[in-house]
């Protein structure tokens, strides 16, 4: 792996990082019963994961392209690969890291709300007093959880697999559509733009079918008609079909850029 690739890697990690931390963010809500300024304070992090994508996607389509104009582009499959571990690697330490993720955003919301401000909130956090917090907060999910989770949830199971498609979708989209511009140069340009495609079906099913879901699943804690443990372990397995969906992602990689590839050659 050159230094050019792992940079991409850290990146994509940075990524899917914070996308899987947005599920203790729901915890945090609950539990301090400030939903709407849990995510507000979640959003700083989504900053850093727009920067980051804003990074990956120049740096990545230059790598395609340079591989190409040099006839080496056989290694490009080998490279989308290991970005997609290290999304499944992102996923999976955002799962484990969901204790430790809900007690810092349940800090966090408490000092917001008596200071108001989020300069000194990231002030404090870098302090000392903030960085001893970090280190008192660190958790690994307990044993009585994980043993949790053989009970019922109150989420249909086709929610769960419609999780995990979404996230393979939106994990492979940008990555087959810069590999079916391998596939066939001539049509790179229009391959990468279908990007889209592939993103949108994926967004389509988190707006429409899987977060008013877990949405409806926050109110009805909130108005005490769900208990808060039922609620994590619907978490827990929706970050785990998160996990699921990156894994999955490996294996749509070709047959997804090859489909690509093939509506590209169709658009009139």
């Amino acid at each position: 792996m050159d230094a050019q690739l792992f940079l991409l890697c850290v990146l994509t990690f940075v990524i899917h990082l914070i996308g899987a931390l947005a599920y203790a963010v729901r915890i945090a809500g609950v539990r301090t019963r400030r939903i709407a300024m849990s995510f507000a304070l979640f959003n700083v992090l989504v900053l850093l994961s727009r920067t980051s994508n804003a990074f990956q996607g120049p740096f990545l389509s230059k790598r395609v392209e340079t591989n190409l104009a040099a006839g080496t582009g056989a290694g490009l499959l080998s490279d989308f690969q290991w970005l997609m571990a290290s999304a499944s690697l992102a996923a999976l330490i955002g799962a484990l890291a969901i204790p430790t993720a809900q007690r810092l955003f349940t800090r966090a919301v408490a000092h917001f709300q008596v200071h108001r401000s989020v300069p000194k909130l990231l002030m404090h956090a870098f302090a000392k007093g903030g960085l001893s917090y970090v280190r008192e907060s660190v958790a690994l999910p307990s044993p009585a959880h994980l043993r949790g989770l053989k009970q019922k949830i109150d989420v249909p199971a086709r929610v769960i697999v419609l999780n995990v498609l979404a996230q393979a979708l939106l994990t492979v989209g940008v990555f087959a559509s810069l590999y079916a511009g391998y596939l066939d140069p001539t049509l790179r340009l229009t391959a990468s733009n279908l990007s889209s495609v592939i993103n949108g079906v994926a967004t389509i099913l988190l707006f429409v079918l899987i977060d008013p879901c877990l949405s409806i699943m926050t109110d009805d804690v909130m108005e005490g008609r769900v208990s808060e443990p039922a609620f994590r372990r619907a978490v827990v397995w929706f970050a785990g079909s998160r996990v699921a969906g990156t894994v999955l992602a490996q294996l749509l990689l070709v047959p997804a850029a090859a489909l690509v590839a093939q509506m590209a050659r169709m658009i009139p």
